[in-house]
């Protein structure tokens, strides 16, 4: 361990089962069924077309420009983890590259979200990983810490808590608490039921025509 990156006590992670119910559901659809909260602002993207991920938030807090503490989280990644990077909305140097998400990847992460910059878009994109940036630049980052993993984070206005749940697509990013899980799943099936009646309205009315 790197003596200035502070590491949080042992967190609960939701069970693999509990993240994938809410693998059927878009982040619009979980907005709507969570009051529209806890929904990441929009400057937060994906950076390839396509991206889309579920995971058990593993919080990462930096400082502006520099991914020590990135580094030292690959020590803690778990199957399903999803990295949530406070690099303090700086979009000066990029945090995350494609090394870093090649390794992402390799441990069993499903995703990162990064306030901050990432680069090395083109090959991330063939790779397949899915990554949520504030910004895209080319410049690298320093490596020089401090920062702190598995203590709660900000991602886009929202505060991200080790083991909340993410979801991710070309929409946006919404963090779910483990403790409010049941609760968003069962509204977010009656937010798409109730989509799923008024498209077939919008059928029947096209019908009649």
């Amino acid at each position: 361990m790197t003596d200035n990156i502070r590491i949080a006590a042992t967190w609960q992670r939701p069970a693999p089962e509990l993240l994938e119910r809410f693998r059927v559901h878009s982040v619009a659809n979980l907005g709507d069924a969570f009051g529209r909260l806890n929904i990441v602002d929009g400057g937060i993207a994906p950076i390839w077309t396509g991206a889309y991920a579920v995971g058990s938030a593993l919080p990462v807090l930096t400082v502006a420009g520099d991914n020590l503490a990135v580094i030292e989280a690959l020590d803690h990644i778990q199957p399903g983890d999803f990295l949530a990077i406070n690099a303090g909305g700086f979009d000066g140097r990029a945090i995350l590259g494609d090394n870093l998400a090649q390794r992402f990847d390799l441990f069993g992460a499903t995703g990162a979200i990064v306030d901050g910059a990432a680069r090395d878009k083109a090959i991330i994109e063939r790779l397949g990983f899915p990554v949520f940036a504030r910004a895209v630049n080319p410049a690298g980052p320093w490596k020089n810490g401090p920062g702190v993993i598995g203590e709660p984070v900000a991602i886009g206005g929202v505060v991200v808590n080790a083991g909340d749940i993410i979801v991710a697509d070309e929409d946006g990013v919404i963090v779910i608490p483990q403790a409010r899980a049941e609760e968003v799943l069962a509204a977010a099936d009656a937010v798409v039921a109730l989509e799923a009646e008024k498209d077939a309205e919008v059928e029947a009315a096209k019908a009649a025509r």
